[in-house]
């Protein structure tokens, strides 16, 4: 198969997200959680071009937290955009007081804050605009507390009533789709705060990080989809040995099964996994000259990811 000369769009990765691991239902109404950012403000222009394909509907709401002069016009801002994509827009002025773990208590204001707009707003999902460094960036953080392995199961792309339909894009993918189509965002002083362990994680950790690996970012979330999902059953070959699966061939695994579609992933050997309606099996030596063996693994039930907290 030819290499694809260019990466999919925002667009595309939201749709796909949305289409394959959300389980939206047509009908529904997502509020969307903006702020007038970088991500955000992408989140807002992509969900209301892919909401009409999917069949729901978009309202998007701010939450000024009262901490900076400038949010009420950052909020502005993203009402301008929300105008400009035909979003009903609304928002909400809540009250964090200053001092310690400031960003926990500020972010907890505004859920609380959303969670009262979806219900005035009479959506079923909320929509935030977590990307693949986020989900990168929190399992750090989650294993700088010591966190034990489930912990680790982080921001999956649906949880609960929760939507991430960006999470698996990445930093630079938002950026490029905010250059592309002129969207204008503004920028929180605080995302370059190094007072937040947040903050010092994304600029002096991450960078190191990638400069030793620089596919650290798709490692760490492949990590905590690993984690999030029921695991698969074990593969085993004619030997009775276990066969090794490299991650693009999980995630095609994982992916078929996820939406019980056929599929045929090659693996070392002359080996292939099939994947039917019930079962997905391992074929040794499936040439026209070799006998065909199998070995034949249920499907996972179908249950969704397992829960993992926003951190």
């Amino acid at each position: 198969m030819a290499a694809r000369s260019h990466p999919p769009t925002l667009i595309t990765l939201a749709l796909r997200t949305l289409k394959e691991e959300c389980r939206l239902a047509r009908g529904e109404r997502i509020l969307l959680a903006v702020s007038g950012g970088t991500d955000s403000s992408a989140l807002l222009h992509v969900m209301s071009l892919v909401a009409p394909r999917l069949g729901v509907s978009v309202v998007a709401h701010g939450v000024d937290h009262g901490l900076r002069e400038e949010a009420a016009a950052e909020l502005d801002l993203a009402e301008e955009l929300a105008t400009r994509c035909g979003v009903p827009f609304a928002r909400t002025r809540v009250t964090v007081s200053p001092g310690g773990n400031l960003q926990a208590r500020a972010r907890e204001a505004r859920y609380q804050a959303l969670r009262v707009a979806m219900h005035e707003a009479q959506a079923t999902r909320l929509a935030t605009a977590h990307h693949a460094d986020d989900r990168a960036e929190t399992v750090l953080l989650r294993l700088l507390h010591g966190a034990r392995p489930k912990a680790l199961a982080v921001l999956p792309p649906a949880e609960g009533v929760s939507l991430r339909p960006l999470i698996r894009a990445r930093k630079e993918d938002v950026l490029h789709h905010l250059r592309r189509h002129d969207i204008p965002f503004s920028q929180d002083p605080s995302n370059q705060d190094r007072r937040f362990l947040r903050v010092r994680v994304r600029l002096e950790l991450m960078p190191v990080l990638v400069e030793l690996s620089p596919a650290i970012v798709p490692h760490l979330t492949a990590l905590a989809d690993e984690l999030a999902e029921e695991p698969l059953a074990d593969l085993m070959d004619l030997d009775g040995k276990a066969v090794a699966l490299k991650r693009a061939q999980t995630s095609a695994l994982r992916r078929a099964v996820r939406l019980g579609q056929g599929a045929r992933i090659l693996l070392s050997g002359s080996r292939e996994i099939v994947v039917g309606p019930k079962a997905y099996e391992v074929r040794v030596d499936a040439t026209p000259e070799a006998p065909l063996a199998r070995q034949r693994r249920p499907l996972p039930k179908k249950g969704g990811a397992k829960s993992g907290k926003s951190g």
